[in-house]
């Protein structure tokens, strides 16, 4: 997110870097620091939603379509070597996934919490929390990834995955995993500085970090420059490396921040934080059972595609990928609606708040209608893009098809969903991914394969029902306006 300045309205951005920060030091890492910014926004309204969400939302939207590139040009590396490979891909993301997903949602907390203290210019309590996040992201982290990897065979057969696949997923699965660890603690110094308004370190450390992965994935997976050739071990080789690098950047720039800046990190902050614990264990429950909800879900989803052989699962890695880029303007204004949000709230502007919420929702919605066409009527010349299997092709095109249409739901209720865990409130959000997944999915999938058993495309169609169910239950938690007082409350009571 920019650093904005508040008094000074010609400077949106102030983390005032040159265009090649990157390329303009030997030490990238070192200029991006130097640059960092505090801010202090006590009593400032947000008086124009539609440009600070802007001018929060581009960076974060071009660091996730890095990410999307990135994961792209990973699985087309992949589907150089077999099918059965970009499969292995699959079942490991959808662990991977689970397990980032749960770390979000402790970032969630801790940029509520950070929010609402810059808000209302606490900036040592705003450090707390954040050390409080670094503590309980890490443990969490830790927790996750040893009981994935405690039978990692088992739970494959148990999603029907075919021995061959089993046997290449599971070094991959414990590389990818083993990444998480370091990943939990640059998700909260990331979600720190989005706090603080600044999401334009975090697009150039994505840049580099990007850069690595790529060139890391094309020489370790093809043995290229000497090094053996390593396939999948050395895709899930070149993750680890890549996220260590990132880690150790976003490091750097939290170290070198003034000790004024709520994103800045001491001992004492870590050693104070013991109060904050509890609350942010309190607000990422609810996302952490919302992620886990969704995820288990789609694990039963993925398990009822393997009914339908390997190109179903080929279809469903591809299609998310091809497509992930279409729900990146979502993803970044839900990220960008959060913090807004966050300070209004803390400023005790609860009418800013609902402004920010409503604008976030209108803009998220038209772009994903814009993108969805485009994707859909694209849908042919994309499946053939990446893979040139018959079989998968005509999995993938439906797919495509059903993302699509699902596009301007699926980005309503990111973007809505980032204005309540933006003010603390996740059990909204957790109840809407409970019922879209619980409640519509998996029935409607299950019904579908085993009682109908039809076709594939109908399973793709369950997705579209989802999304719009939380799209919707997420929209009357938005009008009825619990979330506005709701972490307010709660710091009351535990400060009572």
């Amino acid at each position: 997110m920019s650093a904005e300045t508040p008094h000074d309205d010609s400077r949106p951005d102030a983390v005032d870097m040159p265009e090649d920060a990157e390329t303009a030091s030997q030490n990238p890492s070192g200029a991006l620091a130097a640059k960092a910014a505090s801010i202090n926004l006590e009593g400032v309204p947000t008086r124009t939603p539609t440009l600070d969400l802007w001018r929060m939302a581009w960076p974060v939207m071009v660091s996730m379509t890095l990410v999307t590139a990135v994961s792209l040009v990973d699985i087309a590396m992949v589907g150089r070597i077999s099918s059965d490979a970009q499969a292995a891909v699959g079942y490991a993301t959808q662990f991977f996934f689970m397990t980032q997903s749960v770390l979000f949602a402790v970032s969630f907390a801790c940029v509520a919490l950070m929010s609402r203290f810059i808000g209302a210019g606490d900036l040592g309590e705003a450090r707390r929390a954040m050390a409080a996040s670094m503590v309980i992201a890490v443990g969490t982290a830790v927790a996750l990834v040893a009981a994935t990897l405690a039978a990692p065979r088992w739970v494959l057969l148990a999603l029907n995955a075919e021995p061959q696949v089993i046997d290449l997923t599971i070094p991959y699965l414990q590389l990818v995993m083993g990444s998480t660890i370091v990943l939990a603690a640059a998700l909260v110094m990331e979600g720190a500085l989005r706090a603080d308004r600044n999401t334009v370190i975090a697009l150039r450390i994505s840049a580099i970090v990007a850069a690595v992965k790529i060139a890391l994935s094309w020489v370790l997976i093809f043995g290229e420059f000497g090094f053996p050739r390593l396939e999948l071990v050395g895709a899930g080789q070149a993750t680890v490396l890549s996220q260590l690098l990132g880690l150790v950047l976003f490091a750097v720039v939290i170290k070198r921040r003034d000790g004024t800046s709520p994103a800045s990190l001491e001992l004492s902050d870590i050693a104070g934080s013991g109060s904050y614990l509890g609350e942010v264990a309190r607000i990422s429950i609810p996302g952490v059972v919302e992620r886990l909800a969704l995820n288990f879900a789609l694990l039963v989803y993925f398990a009822l595609l393997g009914t339908y052989g390997t190109a179903a699962i080929a279809a469903y890695t591809i299609g998310v990928r091809a497509l992930s880029f279409t729900w990146v303007p979502g993803i970044g204004l839900a990220q960008a609606v959060g913090a807004l949000v966050g300070q209004a709230l803390g400023r005790g502007d609860t009418d800013d708040a609902e402004r920010i919420g409503t604008r976030a929702a209108w803009l998220s919605f038209g772009v994903a209608a814009a993108l969805g066409l485009i994707a859909g009527l694209g849908r042919g010349p994309l499946s053939r893009v990446f893979t040139d299997d018959v079989a998968v092709v005509e999995a993938l095109e439906p797919f495509l098809l059903c993302l699509a249409i699902a596009q301007p739901m699926l980005q309503l209720h990111f973007t809505l969903g980032g204005v309540h865990r933006g003010a603390g409130e996740t059990w909204t959000p957790m109840m809407a991914a409970t019922v879209g997944n619980w409640g519509v999915r998996v029935p409607l999938a299950v019904f579908l394969v085993y009682v109908v058993k039809a076709p594939i495309t109908w399973l793709w169609a369950a997705i579209i029902f989802d999304h719009t169910t939380r799209a919707l239950w997420l929209f009357i938690g938005f009008r009825r306006g619990h979330w506005k007082t709701y972490l307010r409350d709660r710091l009351e009571a535990a400060e009572a």
